[in-house]
């Protein structure tokens, strides 16, 4: 008992220094940098890296606009995001009902996700070109694809592991009960995959960010967090370009924090 009580003190005192650390050390950097110790460390001045209570002061001046660019790539990344994990999970179930093909499927998702961002968005933008005569209707269709492609090898990895990868013997008694490939999929081999899923989208989640971002570099259309960070740098906006980054950054943290609960409650029983 006694034994018990120490392993949950320990897995409690883990989990506090696992959020009090990052914490701890965010807020010394925000002070080195606010003070200018850190300008002196980098060998800088504070045009290229302006004061935090600049970028701060520029973000509440300019909400309104920061917001129609965050709503735009907060759409990009969600809605690759969702098509690149459905399509993963089928190639998935793909993989795991016809093994002698399918997992061929799970190579070829590898290797597109084995191609860097920055090379893949414009080709894929250049592909999509001739989608439609409205430029933001061709940037949408471009940029959702990039996330796509970048979400699919994530996902159809870690559900094809979590729907083989059953418990001990569970197949051979769903046999015995003369269950049917549907209900043993139902009924075993899909929950079996739903802490794979979270897993994978713990992955999946800041690299749909990543990749909304570096696709709104390349993108016909002016709009989008990532795409105001290279306009201001190009015009030499560097305290304006430092607000959209740390409001990439926050859009990151927050879609992970929500992931993070979503899967607190999902998987509640589990645990």
């Amino acid at each position: 008992m006694r034994g018990l009580k120490k392993g949950s003190l320990s897995q409690q005192r883990d989990k506090i220094e696992s959020i009090v650390y990052p914490v701890l050390f965010g807020v010394l950097i925000m002070i080195l940098w606010q003070t200018g110790v850190l300008h002196k460390m980098l060998n800088t001045d504070d045009y290229i890296l302006p004061y935090p209570d600049k970028i701060v002061g520029i973000i509440s001046d300019n909400s309104d606009m920061i917001m129609v660019n965050v709503w735009a790539s907060v759409e990009v990344a969600l809605c690759g995001l969702f098509l690149g994990s459905l399509i993963g999970y089928i190639i998935a179930i793909a993989a795991t009902s016809f093994p002698t093909y399918g997992t061929g499927g799970l190579t070829i998702v590898s290797a597109f996700n084995a191609v860097p961002i920055v090379a893949l968005a414009p080709v894929i933008i250049n592909w999509t070109k001739d989608v439609s005569s409205v430029a933001e209707e061709r940037s949408m269709v471009a940029k959702i694809l990039v996330v796509t492609v970048t979400s699919m090898a994530s996902m159809s990895v870690n559900a094809y592991r979590g729907l083989t990868e059953l418990p001990p013997f569970s197949d051979d008694l769903m046999k015995t009960y003369a269950a049917g490939r549907l209900t043993e999929f139902v009924k075993l081999r899909l929950p079996n995959s739903v802490p794979y899923i979270f897993t994978a989208l713990r992955v999946s989640v800041p690299g749909s960010v990543i990749g909304a971002l570096v696709s709104e570099y390349f993108a016909e259309y002016i709009v989008g967090v990532g795409r105001q960070i290279r306009e201001n740098i190009l015009i030499a906006q560097y305290a304006t370009a430092w607000a959209y980054i740390i409001v990439a950054c926050m859009i990151g943290i927050m879609l992970y924090a929500m992931l993070m609960i979503a899967e607190a409650v999902f998987l509640r029983k589990r645990r």
